[in-house]
């Protein structure tokens, strides 16, 4: 039944993505975040749903009337880089028989990244790309929560097979860096009970993370609650909340998680940390020998007996950083740092140019939010191999996309005009009204 349910609902999408490239932007982005094809059990779990989606965006966008172009700004420049670069690395692989699988991964995901910023060109859109991307995690965080209530957070919570969050650890850091986007829904919702049940979201999120037992989360969201803090223009109810979801979580979880949580002290000791110090060693050394890196899926038993200090002690990457430097060298390691750095100075500008428009306030939020959600991911990637998760360049595509709607247009205007051009609404339809200014 799931099956055909799934079947239906995609293809009727598909049929909606002709009349609107946006929809086929919204179903890749439920697609790839969710996985609904993970929940089936017949034809539905391995169907190509994504790449079909792909394709079917592509012909909508030619064949559309509308012009569509691709903004250049140092995020978009950078990510097309970084993709080049990646493709580079591919073809001279320590690896070749695993890479093209992992490139093709990738490269889906970043190319309809620039799909997905190519196509918002309203408020709605972005709205409606934030409540797509923050719904579609938070069901396995709602999912978790419960779930962790009922066992008294005495087994682990787990993400759907097949994904980029199928592991604990992983699925634990999409909760962390999904907590501020829903936190933007529920400032966004109208009616008391939409915020009340997005509050609750948020908190069931919050212990489901708790319950996936990962140290790297815990650390992650720490830096991700203060950073929420400082963002917050309520600091005295955003603290008492964060308290509150603190208190809850601690008051859930068994001995058994503090007992985990404690061993972050004891790296020297534990396996698993030392595990993850002989993937980071093994990742230089791959880095200091191999210019551009061992290409996608270069963290092999086969790869660790020659490059790792312990070759028997094999780990993935354990940290998106050195995740990157061991594929990609050091040249596609300062491509993903300069595109956070440049993801988070956009959101920055985006929150200077809406400071003190009433107006503005909803995409001042969701930039506050992204940043966020970046610290979240910056912050708890540091332990974890998640440098291609969708979720992260979602969040850049809705940062660059309210740049594009807001502070592209106003440029291009004072460029014709001479004027600087301050946006202060955004239209109906979402045109930025603009008010003038003589020099």
């Amino acid at each position: 039944m799931r099956d055909y349910l799934l079947f239906g609902v995609v293809f009727i999408l598909l049929w909606r993505t002709f009349q609107s490239p946006m929809i086929g932007v919204l179903t890749f982005t439920w697609l790839s975040l969710m996985n609904p094809h993970r929940l089936t059990y017949g034809a539905a779990y391995d169907f190509p749903f994504a790449a079909i989606v792909v394709v079917v965006t592509l012909i909508a966008l030619v064949f559309s009337k509308d012009k569509w172009r691709l903004s250049m700004t140092p995020v978009t420049v950078t990510l097309i880089l970084f993709m080049v670069w990646m493709t580079a690395t591919s073809f001279v692989a320590l690896e070749p028989d695993l890479v093209w699988t992992e490139w093709n991964r990738v490269m889906k995901t970043l190319f309809m990244t620039l799909i997905t910023i190519i196509v918002i060109k309203s408020k709605k859109d972005i709205i409606a790309l934030a409540w797509v991307v923050g719904l579609s995690v938070a069901f396995y965080g709602l999912k978790g929560g419960i779930f962790t209530l009922v066992s008294g957070g005495n087994y682990h919570v787990y993400g759907p097979d097949g994904s980029y969050i199928a592991d604990n650890n992983a699925l634990a850091l999409a909760f962390i860096a999904i907590l501020p986007i829903v936190r933007f829904l529920q400032l966004q919702a109208t009616k008391g009970w939409m915020r009340l049940g997005m509050g609750g979201v948020a908190i069931l999120t919050a212990i489901s993370a708790a319950g996936s037992y990962s140290r790297g989360a815990l650390v992650a969201a720490a830096a991700m609650f203060f950073f929420l803090w400082i963002k917050s223009k309520q600091k005295f109810k955003t603290g008492i909340a964060l308290v509150l979801v603190a208190t809850i979580v601690f008051m859930v979880m068994p001995g058994e998680w503090f007992a985990r949580m404690q061993t972050i002290d004891d790296y020297k000791t534990d396996d698993s940390s030392l595990g993850r110090i002989n993937a980071w060693y093994f990742a230089l050394n791959v880095a200091k020998q191999n210019f551009m890196g061992g290409g996608f899926s270069i963290f092999t038993p086969k790869m660790f007996f020659i490059y790792a200090p312990d070759p028997r002690n094999h780990h993935a990457a354990h940290s998106i950083y050195f995740q990157v430097l061991g594929e990609h060298g050091y040249i596609g390691l300062i491509f993903f740092i300069l595109l956070l750095i440049f993801s988070w100075r956009t959101g920055t500008r985006i929150l200077a140019f809406c400071k003190g428009k009433e107006g503005l306030k909803w995409a001042s939020d969701l930039a506050a939010m992204c940043q966020v959600s970046m610290v979240g991911f910056a912050v708890g990637g540091g332990f974890l191999a998640l440098a291609y998760y969708d979720l992260y360049y979602f969040v850049v595509a809705l940062l660059v996309g309210l740049e594009k709607l807001l502070l592209l247009p106003t440029r291009q205007e004072a460029k014709n005009k001479g004027l600087p051009i301050v946006a202060t609404d955004i239209g109906r339809n979402g045109e930025v009204l603009a008010d003038e200014k003589n020099v």
